[in-house]
């Protein structure tokens, strides 16, 4: 069975060259493409692909605030971000969001198949400065000791060597694992990472004070 995929991108060229880049990989299928994250909040929920490509800059509606609703509604569903540049800063909210990972809008056609096959089937890509901002972001707590507790002792092994820069198949060596077991705790981080970015919304809104 194919991954269905839709995309989200205000950009017609570019909407048009992923959808042909879909439709052209033997194990792809676009499903549905899409302008806005209005359009995509009306549509998606509908008919759920497995794999969605979202823009991070949309008219209207944000990447990343479409990210969060659609991610609301189905919660199994994996995003991956389309940006120009690798922007740390955005990409990490849009991962906090609910992201899976992104991709950098100009990647080869082939790039771009692999990275959505590899998300389908659990994978988890993590740069070294995302991985620097997940740790900053659990430790930034208010219990600053443990602020990484809720990550396992491997989880925060796997954070530290990527924050250092090193590529995953090194890392799955360095801690005598497999490169599957290494993507199965990356996406366990970003499950950590979801959980705790809504608890966090939710601390904040029930009392502003005790979250900063």
């Amino acid at each position: 069975m194919p991954v269905n995929v839709s995309l989200v991108e205000d950009n017609a060229g570019v909407r048009e060259s992923f959808a042909l880049a879909l439709n052209g990989a033997p194990n792809l299928r676009c499903l549905g493409a899409y302008s806005s994250g209005e359009e995509a909040l009306r549509s998606i929920p509908a008919a759920p692909p497995d794999v969605v490509l979202m823009d991070v800059h949309l008219p209207g509606m944000s990447g990343i605030t479409c990210v969060a609703r659609l991610r609301a509604i189905l919660p199994r569903l994996q995003i991956l971000m389309l940006t120009r540049f690798e922007e740390s800063d955005t990409i990490f909210q849009a991962l906090r969001a609910g992201a899976s990972g992104y991709l950098v809008k100009n990647i080869p056609p082939a790039e771009l198949v692999q990275a959505i096959e590899q998300v389908h089937a659990g994978g988890a890509p993590m740069s070294m400065q995302i991985a620097r901002k997940v740790i900053s972001h659990f430790q930034a707590t208010s219990k600053p000791a443990d602020g990484m507790e809720s990550l396992t002792q491997r989880e925060q092994e796997v954070l530290r060597l990527l924050a250092k820069g090193r590529l995953q198949k090194n890392i799955a060596e360095t801690l005598g694992i497999s490169v599957n077991t290494l993507r199965t705790h990356l996406r366990s981080i970003y499950e950590k990472l979801h959980v705790h970015s809504r608890a966090e919304a939710t601390l904040k809104l029930i009392d502003p004070q005790q979250a900063d």
